[in-house]
Parts: structure tokens; C-alpha cells; sequence
């Protein structure tokens, strides 16, 4: 214990926690701007194209509120770790911690309303696949996943209903039908037949089961992430994980900051009222904006009665001190 305690109070734990911290937060700065800047790019391009307008389905916009969150929280850490200041520290350590904890709950919550959470995120997908070729952001993300994870659609296949080239209303040749992705390749490499989902919205699973994939991805993803248990802790480890190190870091340099500043000789003004001090009393010429500065004999006011009745006893005593002598 006693050197855990010697550890803790020399200066190499003082500049090994702020380096640390200082890194950490530059590192994740660096980051954020990065992903920031490219969410800006790509919400450039949404606009040029119209595309969507819903916050979900533009992968635009959440690089966009991923990049911002990530850069600000940081940059905040990143001043705050360099230039001492607890009032910093604190923001950086609760909003992080707040963040941390919605992702809990967000997990927890996926995972006890499985079914309702898959409703919200069908819905989305339905929205998206309606304005498939209006997007094409969502369209090479939707492409890669079916292709991905053998899956079509949101829930199942007919999703494609929606899509107004797709419909069987419609007349075109890809009415009815699903995009090449969907379908089943039999030989790895084959050249690709842009038509090979037609007519097949108007069939049963069944007589599609060699034809096109008939699961829908959310299910298949699904699947995949429960097979695949240690990929899926790796994923969540790898998001959590970090955030973890970084309240660990603040919290600890956040303390060693307040045992610094307790052994500083500072006023607690809110303690001089108690000591029947008045605030206005105090001398603060030359402590400077932040009342921090030091100065020779403090800012305590000391009573002049106090004073007199110290200079008679030491004068007193000094006198004693000399007729001692003489009579020696």
C-alpha cells in the first residue's frame, strides 16, 4: 500500500497519465476530423444527387454525427489533458460516460426486444429499397449485403414489392422481379446475369429455393452474428472497449489533479464565511484574473488587535531575554 501511495504521488505517474490521456484524445481528434471530413464529402455528393432524405438510410449523415461526436468529445479531453483543467476533464469524462452507457442500453435493448427492434430496422430497409435507385449510397451497401450474407431483401425477398421498377404493377423488364444480388451464384466467378431475379416476386419459396436467395438480411445477419459469437464480442469489444480506457484515464488524472490542487495553499471562500469572513474583506490586488496568484503574507484578512497583542508578547519576551543577561 505504502507504495502504491508513493506511486501514485510522484511526478512520473503525474506525466505517465497525462501523457497517456493527451494521446488517447489526440489520437481519436485525429479520427473524428477524418471521419468528419469524409461525411461532409459524401454529404456534398447526397445533395448534388437528391437522394434520401431520411437520417438512417444516408450513410452520409451518420458519419457525419459519428465524426462530430468523436472530434468534439476528444478535442475537449485532448485540452483538457494538456492544460490541467478539471472542468474540461469533467465534460469529456461524463459525456463519455453518458455515451457509453446509451450503447449499453442500446445493446441490452436489442437484445431483450429483438422483435420490435427488428420491425423499426424492416421499415427502414422498406424505405430504402422503395428509393433503391434514387440512392446509391444505400444501394452498394444493400448490394454488398445480400451479396454478403446470401440474403435478400429486408425480411424476405417480396421487400422488392416496394420498389416501383420491381413491382408487379409495373411493366418494365425488371417488374416482378429482384436484383442480381439476390440471386444464387452456382459457380464462383461465373459471369453475372443482370436478369437472373425475373419473375420471380409472383412464385413461391419453394420453386426459388436454386433461383434467388429467399431469407431476408435481417435474419441473416442475425444468424450470422449469433454463429459467429467470438467475430460479434470482437466487433462489440472493439467499440466499447476503448471508450473504457479512456474513462479510466480521465478518472484517474481527473483525481491526481484535485490531490495536486489540495495541496496547493488556496482560500476556500466559501469556508471564510464560515469563519465569519466577509468575501468583500479580502485584499485581491495581485492575485491576478484568476485569483489564483500567490502573494506574500496571503489573502486572509488577520485582525490588528491579534497583531498588537502578538508584537507586545514577542516584545516582552525580548526584554525578558535582556535583563537575563545583564544579570548574568
Amino acid at each position: 500500500m505504502a507504495q502504491g501511495s508513493e506511486c501514485r504521488n510522484s511526478l512520473l505517474y503525474y506525466y505517465s497519465v497525462k501523457f497517456a490521456l493527451s494521446t488517447y484524445a489526440t489520437l481519436f481528434s485525429i479520427i473524428g476530423l477524418v471521419i468528419l471530413c469524409i461525411g461532409i464529402y459524401a454529404e456534398v455528393e447526397r445533395q448534388k444527387h437528391k437522394t434520401l432524405e431520411g437520417m438512417f438510410l444516408a450513410p452520409a449523415i451518420i458519419l457525419l454525427l459519428l465524426g462530430f461526436t468523436m472530434f468534439s468529445v476528444s478535442f475537449v479531453g485532448m485540452v483538457g489533458s494538456l492544460r490541467d483543467n478539471r472542468t474540461l476533464l469533467k465534460i469529456f469524462f461524463w459525456v463519455l460516460l453518458v455515451i457509453f452507457i446509451t450503447e449499453l442500453l442500446l445493446i441490452f435493448i436489442e437484445i431483450i426486444f429483438e422483435n420490435k427492434m427488428n420491425a423499426v430496422l424492416h421499415s427502414n430497409i422498406q424505405e430504402g429499397i422503395r428509393h433503391y435507385y434514387d440512392d446509391l449510397d444505400f444501394k452498394n451497401i444493400l448490394d454488398f449485403v445480400q451479396e454478403k450474407f446470401s440474403c435478400c431483401g429486408g425480411d424476405e425477398y417480396r421487400d422488392w414489392e416496394v420498389n416501383l421498377y420491381h413491382s408487379c404493377n409495373g411493366s418494365g423488364p425488371l417488374a416482378c422481379g429482384v436484383p442480381y444480388t439476390c440471386c444464387i451464384r452456382k459457380v464462383p466467378g461465373e459471369v453475372i446475369n443482370t436478369l437472373c431475379g425475373y419473375r420471380t416476386l409472383d412464385k413461391e419459396r419453394l420453386e426459388l429455393l436454386d433461383v434467388i436467395h429467399v431469407r431476408g438480411c435481417i435474419h441473416a445477419v442475425g444468424l450470422w452474428l449469433k454463429d459467429n459469437f467470438e467475430s460479434t464480442l470482437s466487433i462489440v469489444c472493439s467499440l466499447l472497449l476503448p471508450q473504457v480506457v479512456g474513462l479510466v484515464m480521465a478518472w484517474l488524472y481527473w483525481q491526481k489533479l484535485n490531490e495536486i490542487y489540495s495541496q496547493l495553499d488556496t482560500v476556500d471562500f466559501r469556508m471564510l464565511e464560515v469563519r465569519d469572513f466577509s468575501f468583500g474583506a479580502l485584499d485581491l490586488s495581485g492575485a491576478g484574473w484568476c485569483w489564483c496568484l500567490p502573494k506574500e503574507g496571503g489573502y486572509i484578512p488577520v485582525n490588528a488587535m491579534e497583531e498588537e497583542e502578538e508584537e507586545e508578547e514577542e516584545e516582552g519576551v525580548s526584554v525578558t531575554a535582556k535583563s537575563e543577561e545583564l544579570e548574568g
